[in-house]
């Protein structure tokens, strides 16, 4: 190395390092199987993402280079499963890829990965010879457009970098052997065009630099282990159209973007693409004005959720990556924290919005038409949690004008619809509780069905649904108040107020039953009573809460969450996994979900009157999430995790309502950052 190498002072070195992010050695990667326990993601804010392991093996079908979406945020499409490279040098190659195929895993190029930082977007370095190559990925904002940027610092010898694309065009959902599809390329400039089935638009594979070799061919067998864990079909062919060449000349630097896309215009200029997006992203964490690196590393979680829907032209919530897309519940659930907490309030207007002009018969989506066809509205909480979304909506923005003109209407509606009845069987009954479902109708976010199975039956007076039931008149009463409207619904409140702990109370356990059903309480004792006692308007006195904290603490809680019945049930499934019946069978049988923390720690912060001692005990209940950041999806919180030790994080590695519940209850009952 030159000894009088000097720069000035705006020199940025090749391999700058950044700020917050997560970040990882060799020592998180020392067997292929401790390595591929992390997945990245990164998203396009229409549904689409690209995603894989830290290692860069696809260990799911649904990881990919380039998973568009054609009717944002649905209809996504496998079009780049990934891109393998290979550098030559003095007669010797190096093999960047690690792949795994149905003889086992065949290719180990992640024994030269030095290093990968998650900070914004995945940075992966590698280092071997004299020869260092970073690998940046992202995606271009509202675009199904994924960039590879290469940066490389080449020794002494002259070197030549190739770059292999293995193409699909599937359903994510599915899986494709050769024969399946028939591709045909089209060599353009600077790489080559990709069709495959018409409703599909083209894939172009373009590189900035060197030159592309058209060549048929494919790459046979990659196995995925974690579809054979699910009892999927877990193997699959991709399609190989050639490859690219790039000449490196002895102690060159050189930038290289490679971009793959389904735009008919692009750019390959990646800095500038580069530095648009992490403007971006940077925006999004700083207009959230949080200091907290914690918050901090949540708000720009929080981002890949939000996406824009084609069928409504507005925004959405989508639920979770990788196979999740938008549910009216869990948008509703997650609002507050994704939208509100964070500052987007544009978006909140327009997610609520959009459900309003979406409700029929006083319930909202269950899931958006995609096609122009009717909705599925069987869903008996959506409608609820709309209310308390609303609310929240108004403590951060007291924006009244908007909600009494477009949103007060539809409260108004739906409360109506509840007390005269509608669909599904959703009724205010004599008592004043609100009534849902018949048998087999799963209509409360506890819905894992299997064929016939109906797992949780709940139909009948649930806890949560008669907790969200009040909270609603409530705060429908405010806002009559407020906007001088009749309020004609005294009689309901003071009826549902007069026998929830009536009817609800289970004195022996201390704690309240789950469900109130025609032979009386349902004293399983699940994690749904908790949002009774977080929400503003609540039923539950301050002594009643304090022992059903306890007993969910001792019962339920499970360092990520809690626990969807109690270990102690005989009908408890600690483990979750195997196929769709032991899945769903375990799903809210003992399955801990990390969105319940949200709700927890409010619970705790308000039975305790916010003393001193409750927010240090809700720091304690939050702080394992900072590392969990570091597994599974890193950089956002899982979906659900065992019930077992070591509570191990399963299904979803990005669930919009855990990111959006914790972020919330951490900036609101740990930080005390709260609204007016």
């Amino acid at each position: 190395m030159d000894q009088h190498m000097h720069h000035g002072p705006d020199y940025r070195p090749p391999f700058a390092e950044g700020g917050e992010g997560v970040c990882f050695g060799k020592g998180d990667w020392r067997s292929y199987e401790q390595g591929i326990q992390k997945e990245w993601l990164v998203t396009n804010g229409l549904g689409g993402y690209a995603s894989s392991s830290i290692i860069g093996v696809n260990t799911r079908k649904y990881h990919g280079l380039l998973i568009a979406s054609l009717s944002p945020p649905v209809k996504r499409t496998l079009v780049l499963s990934k891109v393998d490279e290979r550098l030559e040098v003095q007669g010797r190659t190096y093999n960047l890829a690690t792949n795994h195929t149905g003889g086992g895993v065949t290719e180990f190029g992640y024994v030269h990965l030095q290093r990968v930082s998650l900070e914004t977007f995945p940075t992966f370095i590698f280092s071997f010879a004299d020869i260092f190559l970073q690998k940046q990925i992202f995606m271009i904002y509202g675009e199904n457009t994924t960039v590879i940027l290469y940066r490389i610092s080449n020794g002494i010898s002259p070197a030549v970098l190739r770059l292999i694309p293995l193409v699909n065009c599937r359903d994510f959902h599915w899986t494709t052997r050769r024969g399946q599809i028939n591709f045909a390329r089209e060599e353009i400039p600077r790489g080559v065009a990709v069709r495959a089935v018409p409703q599909v638009p083209a894939l172009h594979l373009v590189c900035s630099e060197g030159g592309f070799t058209g060549r048929d061919d494919w790459f046979y067998d990659m196995f995925y282990p974690e579809e054979q864990n699910r009892g999927l079909p877990a193997r699959e062919d991709h399609y190989i159209p050639g490859n690219f060449t790039i000449a490196l000349a002895p102690g060159e630097e050189k930038t290289i973007t490679f971009i793959a896309t389904l735009e008919e215009v692009f750019t390959l200029d990646g800095e500038a693409l580069l530095e648009m997006e992490t403007r971006r992203s940077h925006e999004l964490v700083e207009r959230a004005g949080q200091r907290d690196s914690f918050a901090r590393s949540l708000v720009r979680a929080a981002d890949a959720f939000i996406v824009h829907r084609r069928s409504t032209g507005a925004k959405s919530i989508i639920a979770g990556y990788h196979w999740f897309s938008d549910w009216g519940r869990d948008a509703m659930i997650a609002l507050p924290g994704l939208t509100l907490v964070t500052r987007r309030y544009d978006d909140a207007r327009e997610i609520l919005l959009t459900f309003a002009r979406y409700c029929k018969d006083g319930l909202l989506p269950n899931t958006f038409p995609d096609a122009g066809e009717e909705p599925l509205y069987n869903t008996v909480d959506a409608s609820l949690w709309y209310f308390q979304a609303v609310w929240k909506y108004l403590q951060y923005t007291g924006d009244h004008r908007f909600v009494r003109r477009n949103i007060y209407p539809v409260l108004r509606e739906i409360i109506d619809h509840h007390i005269r009845g509608t669909r599904f069987n959703i009724r205010v009954d004599e008592d004043g509780l609100l009534a849902a479902g018949s048998p087999g109708v799963q209509l409360t976010w506890m819905d894992a069905r299997v064929d016939e199975w109906v797992v949780t039956p709940r139909h009948g007076k649930p806890v949560e649904i008669n907790a969200l039931w009040y909270n609603a008149l409530c705060i429908l009463r405010e806002l009559a108040g407020r906007y001088k409207d009749d309020f004609p619904y005294d009689d309901i409140m003071v009826r549902c107020k007069d026998n929830f702990l009536k009817k609800f109370w289970y004195d022996q356990g201390g704690y309240l039953y789950d469900v109130i059903g025609p032979e009386g309480g349902d004293a399983s004792l699940r994690p749904n009573q908790v949002i009774a006692l977080s929400l503003p308007f609540t039923l539950v006195d301050p002594q009643r809460g304090a022992r059903i904290l306890r007993r969910v603490w001792q019962e339920l809680y499970a360092t990520y969450g809690l626990r969807s019945l109690s270990h102690y049930d005989p009908r408890y499934r600690g483990v979750y996994g195997g196929d769709r019946r032991q899945r769903d069978g375990a799903y809210h049988q003992g399955t801990v979900w990390s969105w319940l923390m949200g709700p927890f720690v409010t619970a705790l912060r308000r039975v305790y009157n916010y003393s001193p001692a409750s927010r240090l005990l809700a720091a304690r209940f939050l702080a394992p999430f900072r590392e969990h950041l570091r597994e599974h999806g890193v950089g956002y919180i899982s979906e659900i995790f065992d019930g077992n030790e070591p509570v191990i994080p399963r299904g979803a590695i990005a669930q919009a309502w855990g990111v959006a519940e914790v972020l919330r209850a951490y900036v609101e009952d740990v930080l005390e950052i709260k609204p007016g």
